[in-house]
């Protein structure tokens, strides 16, 4: 593939988190045929997306996804709080945030260092040292849960996701994924697990 292959460095809640989440997804599904939910199976908090990794650089990436997986702890995440990407008039994507050890807002060096965002950082440096490029955007913990199609005002489904507040779990473990677009259920991406790390030793 001389494009080299779409892939994602991710966190995935455990069976238990995704059968809470789908017990309150599975009512609203068929509400609104504007929203394309996504699959339980497909359900992830995105750490790093890479656009285009060439073989030759896959086993330098795994070795260093490894380490920086090796030099974190476990962290208790939770699913809460609901949003829209880019806004909530005109959304293209409904997503749960997600709560717990994330974010850089801790007055501890200590603390910065541990959390979501944290390894998320970690994760986008270990790929670009391993030559391969990380898309640019802004870490955001979050799940996408639905896309829309067309675009609308989802300020009613914010509300409706809003309720929802997911049991918290210990995240073990880092993975890397590859997407193969169009190759899924009803024209949609096809994840494939590639290799997993786990946190800490």
């Amino acid at each position: 593939m001389s494009g080299g292959q779409r892939m994602f460095v991710a966190v995935i809640p455990p069976e238990d988190v995704i059968a809470d989440l789908e017990a309150f997804v599975e009512p609203r599904r068929d509400a609104d045929p504007r929203l394309r939910w996504v699959d339980p199976e497909h359900w992830h908090v995105t750490l790093a997306f890479l656009p285009a990794v060439h073989h030759r650089s896959l086993d330098d990436l795994e070795e260093r996804l490894d380490l920086v997986a090796a030099q974190r702890d476990p962290m208790e995440l939770w699913l809460h709080d609901a949003g829209a990407f880019p806004d909530a008039a005109q959304a293209k994507a409904l997503w749960l945030g997600v709560r717990g050890a994330v974010d850089d807002r801790s007055d501890t060096e200590a603390a910065r260092s541990t959390g979501l965002a944290a390894l998320a950082r970690a994760t986008r440096a270990a790929a670009n040292n391993a030559g391969t490029a990380v898309d640019g955007q802004r870490f955001h913990p979050h799940l996408t849960l639905a896309r829309t199609r067309p675009a609308f005002d989802v300020t009613r489904w914010l509300q409706i996701l809003g309720t929802y507040a997911g049991p918290s779990w210990f995240a073990d473990e880092v993975v890397l994924i590859a997407s193969h677009l169009g190759q899924g259920r009803g024209g949609r991406p096809r994840y494939e697990r590639y290799a997993s790390f786990p946190l800490g030793r």
